[in-house]
C-alpha cells in the first residue's frame, strides 16, 4: 500500500477509535446519572455497541495495511458479531428480569403490553404470578 493512503487510514482509524471512545465514555456516564432502569439499559446497549463497533472499525483500519498472523481483521469481525447479537438478548432478559420484580416505574411507561400478556397467560393456566408492585 502506498505511504499517502496508510496515512489517510490512520486518520480514519484514529477518528474511528476517538468517536467510539466517546460514545463509550458517553454511555457509563448514563449508566450513573440515568434514574430508572429502562433508561440505565437503553444506555448501557444502544451507544455502548456502537462505540465499540467504532472501535474495532478503527482498530481494523489500523491494521489493515500491516496483517499480523495474531489478531487479524476476522477476530474484530467475530467480536463485534458477537456483540451485536448477544446485547440486545441480554438487554431484553433484563428488562424482562426488571418487569417482573417490579423495577420499573409503571408511570414511565406509554403502553405496557406485557402486563396484557402475563394477565392472558395467568387466566388461561389458572395461575398467578407474583409482581412486586402489587
Amino acid at each position: 500500500m502506498s505511504d499517502a493512503l496508510t496515512a489517510v487510514l490512520d486518520w480514519v482509524a484514529v477518528l474511528c477509535l476517538l468517536a467510539g471512545a466517546m460514545l463509550s465514555f458517553v454511555a457509563s456516564v448514563g449508566l450513573i446519572r440515568f434514574p430508572d432502569l429502562l433508561s440505565r439499559m437503553h444506555t448501557a446497549a444502544k451507544p455502548q455497541v456502537l462505540g465499540l463497533l467504532l472501535v474495532l472499525v478503527g482498530i481494523g483500519l489500523r491494521l489493515l495495511p500491516e496483517e499480523t498472523g495474531i489478531f487479524t481483521v476476522g477476530t474484530l469481525a467475530v467480536v463485534g458479531l458477537f456483540q451485536v447479537i448477544t446485547v440486545p438478548v441480554a438487554a431484553h432478559i433484563a428488562a424482562r428480569v426488571g418487569y417482573r420484580t417490579g423495577r420499573i416505574d409503571e408511570d414511565l411507561l406509554v403502553a405496557d403490553e406485557l402486563f396484557d400478556r402475563l394477565e392472558s397467560e395467568d387466566r388461561a393456566t389458572g395461575t398467578r404470578r407474583y409482581r412486586a408492585s402489587e
